[in-house]
């Protein structure tokens, strides 16, 4: 059983940065995501990189949010500059051990931390 536990949330004022981290129990090979949820929102992918660094971004993410991960460390993270209020919400980590599926679909995923509250003021 894979455990997910994510950090590096908090509260910023808009233009700002943050960095999250999501670190795994083990060695993981797949898909690896950060998916967020707002209030009264469904839970939305927001990035995801295969192991041998293929990587989705949703629209929204292009160009402000970056995911990287290191294998090494069995952790996950997300950059995210010029912080938007619209992209508060709680940041997820999700993994799937496979290739198959579509990387930024929730569904897809076997695995999930337990989530960090971002929140952007403007």
């Amino acid at each position: 059983q894979v455990q997910l536990v994510e950090s590096g949330g908090g509260s910023v004022q808009a233009g700002g940065t943050l960095r999250l981290s999501c670190e795994a129990s083990q060695n993981f090979y797949g898909w690896m995501a950060w998916f967020r949820q707002a209030p009264g929102k469904e839970r939305e992918g927001v990035a995801a990189m295969f192991d041998n660094g293929d990587t989705r971004y949703s629209d929204f993410a292009k160009g402000r949010l970056t995911i990287s991960r290191d294998n090494a460390k069995h952790s996950l993270y997300l950059q995210m500059n010029s912080l938007k209020p619209e992209d508060t919400g709680v940041y997820y980590c999700a993994y799937k051990p496979s290739y198959s599926g579509r990387p930024l679909e929730a569904a897809a995923y076997n695995y999930w931390g337990q989530g960090t509250q971002v929140t952007v003021s403007s």
